[in-house]
């Protein structure tokens, strides 16, 4: 059963990455009969909600709920029909966009997720508190990041689409699905791999820092639609205390996670370097935006905004996936297809965030555009398809190898 789950969740994330290649091949040459804006929903839909939600369904219930009640049916089933939820999305957004259908499909997904909320308060058992902590934060998170969702239809009643309060809504769901649902799991499940062993007191100090800071550098993307001071000031200390809370937590685990990083296979050190550098990268540059004109401009340069959100989605989400899969061998790193898939698509990730950071800096310095910049960073975007693709089909070879095996034993029997 859960070799299914890795399998589909993979699949989710291989139709994203088409959907994705698609999108910058339209900047090369427009494609007739596909919406632009309806295909970029579809994209980020399947690889948030497809994608990343499912992994984490999966790894959480794997790592945090014991045995005896994994086997409760409810799992299984609730894992399906967020699936069936993944699909409406997967089919409509592209070809309609926001409607009926894609938002029925959507309210699914949100209601599966509470569900799957309330299984995992109950059921699950994390070994350590900072373990729990995160775990249940992440999963307040999800949830409060959801009440910009249910925001946007009043947003578009009262005042339109075009209406800060809107902008708003999607930029709160957004923040509190990436900077709290997604790392604070990540970092439930990362904490367990290491078997971290921090004082109680020093934990509350790092958790508390890195929770308010979670919550003021909302400020940032409310300042985009709301020009005003306090925003940026809010925005500063929470970027300080994100600051703060990240030196902490070196300093008192530089030991454990040196002997964690001894303990790794040579694919799983890079996946989880590549994630905790992508982590510290993305620290980075919250603190260069905190100059007021590059702030403003963080958000006006759409490369920018793109570069970041893969930065965090593909860089240390995704990263941190791929360390917790090749872990527990739901991945093989000496099996050819996983290993170089994810080497291929660790490539394509480096290429195309160099050239849209590269690109936002031709244009924050009004260079203009780089030569051949669409044409290269559809190509540097082929290795990240392939990647998924090379791990995806060998799951699904895989799980229909030993469904056959089986079948043939039990005609035997």
């Amino acid at each position: 059963m859960k070799k299914h789950w890795i399998a589909i969740c993979f699949a989710n994330f291989f139709v994203a990455s088409l959907m994705g290649l698609l999108l910058r091949w339209m900047y090369v040459s427009p494609i007739e009969g596909v919406n632009f804006q309806f295909l970029m929903h579809g994209h980020s839909h399947v690889a948030m909600l497809g994608w990343v939600y499912m992994m984490l369904y999966f790894l959480i219930v794997y790592n945090f709920v014991p045995k005896e009640a994994q086997q409760k049916r409810i799992y299984n089933r609730l894992f399906w029909i967020t699936e069936v939820a993944v699909i409406g999305m997967m089919l409509d957004f592209p070809a309609q966009g926001y409607a009926f259908v894609s938002i029925l499909f959507s309210t699914l997904h949100i209601f599966c997720s509470y569900y799957f909320a309330r299984l995992i308060w109950k059921d699950a058992k994390p070994a350590t508190f900072p373990e729990k902590r995160m775990l249940r934060t992440a999963l307040l998170f999800m949830v409060f990041s959801t009440f910009g969702v249910w925001c946007l239809g009043p947003a578009v009643g009262l005042l339109g689409k075009s209406s800060a309060f809107y902008q708003i809504c999607i930029q709160y769901f957004l923040h509190f699905q990436f900077n709290g649902w997604f790392l604070f799991a990540v970092l439930a499940l990362f904490f367990k791999q290491i078997k971290l062993k921090i004082e109680e007191k020093k934990f509350r100090l790092f958790y508390s820092l890195f929770v308010i800071a979670t919550i003021l550098t909302l400020a940032l993307p409310v300042s985009w639609f709301l020009p005003n001071p306090i925003f940026y000031w809010l925005n500063v200390v929470g970027v300080v205390l994100q600051l703060v809370a990240t030196i902490l937590f070196i300093q008192n685990t530089r030991s454990q996670l040196q002997v964690f990083f001894g303990t790794l296979s040579s694919l799983e050190k890079t996946v989880y370097g590549f994630a905790l550098f992508s982590l510290v990268l993305k620290i980075g540059i919250q603190l260069v935006v905190l100059v007021p004109e590059l702030a403003q401009m963080s958000h006006q340069i759409r490369n920018f905004v793109i570069g970041y959100i893969h930065l965090t989605m593909l860089g240390i989400i995704t990263g941190f996936l791929f360390g917790f899969t090749l872990q527990h061998q739901f991945l093989n790193a000496k099996n050819a297809f996983h290993k170089w898939g994810i080497q291929v698509f660790l490539i394509g990730f480096v290429a195309t965030e160099i050239l849209l950071f590269l690109q936002g800096l031709y244009l924050y310095f009004d260079m203009g555009v780089l030569p051949y910049y669409y044409l290269s960073l559809f190509i540097g975007s082929v290795p990240l398809a392939t990647g998924i693709l090379m791990i995806t089909g060998n799951l699904l070879w895989q799980k229909n190898t030993k469904s056959h095996k089986l079948h043939e034993l039990l005609m035997k029997n």
